[in-house]
């Protein structure tokens, strides 16, 4: 597996001095969750409602969801630390995050022992990922500007995929599945939260046609997010993806 540098904006940045840089661009807020007993404090903008451009939409339909954290990421973060305690006996594992927003799965997977890699089409959300990690005495992950419509081809060999709430638009689930096919190691496990979109329905199909095993969804919820809004309560779905070899 490739080694990957941080971003440029993150090009060996103090805490204080990446903190200072997002707080002049962002309203940012503080949130405490905790997961499997171990508890977080995260930095995120304080709504992704507040960042949407219309001008990055009308070029690529890009809106900015990565800000908040939201119920899908809440579960997968969960699910990530049961399988760092399960395994806790064996050699460290990859880990590569689809998606990783402001970074609650990420830092949850470097926390339970995990190699990880955060990719994300925002480099916003990969400050946030890098300094959450940092405040949180974590190493940070590697980190990746992805564009899942030019995948980049040596994203391989992982123990663990994950992805939470990335199908929000229906072309994602052809690329989403063909990103975890290309990125799961045979015998890797793939993990995936969604909360029942619509949009999502393609998802299991996309899957078979990449030549993946989707397992039926475990549900959660309805349930919202730790010391977030309340009034955001969704029913996740989490899927378990294996490759067919």
């Amino acid at each position: 597996m490739s080694n990957f540098g941080p971003t440029e904006a993150l090009s060996d940045p103090s805490n204080a001095s990446l903190e200072q840089s997002l707080k002049h661009r962002f309203d940012v807020i503080e949130h405490r969750i905790t997961i499997e007993g171990r508890t977080f404090d995260l930095r995120h903008p304080r709504s992704a409602d507040d960042l949407i451009s219309e001008d990055e939409f009308n070029r690529d339909e890009r809106l900015p969801y990565w800000a908040e954290v939201w119920p899908s990421a809440y579960v997968l973060a969960q699910r990530i630390a049961a399988e760092g305690r399960v395994e806790s006996e064996r050699p460290k594992r990859s880990l590569l995050e689809l998606g990783c927003g402001c970074g609650l799965a990420a830092i949850t997977a470097g926390a339970f022992g995990f190699e990880t890699i955060a990719v994300d089409y925002y480099p916003e959300a990969l400050e946030f990922a890098w300094l959450n990690a940092n405040l949180n005495e974590i190493p940070p992950p590697t980190t990746r500007v992805v564009d899942w419509r030019s995948y980049p081809s040596d994203l391989r060999d992982f123990d663990l995929v994950v992805a939470a709430d990335v199908l929000y638009e229906r072309d994602y689930c052809r690329l989403v599945a063909a990103a975890f096919r290309q990125s799961l190691r045979p015998g890797g496990l793939g993990i995936l939260t969604d909360p029942q979109r619509l949009k999502a329905e393609a998802f299991p199909e996309e899957c078979r046609r990449a030549g993946l095993q989707l397992s039926l969804p475990q549900v959660f919820g309805p349930l919202s997010v730790p010391g977030g809004d309340a009034a955001v309560r969704q029913t996740v779905n989490l899927f378990e993806i294996r490759r067919i070899d």
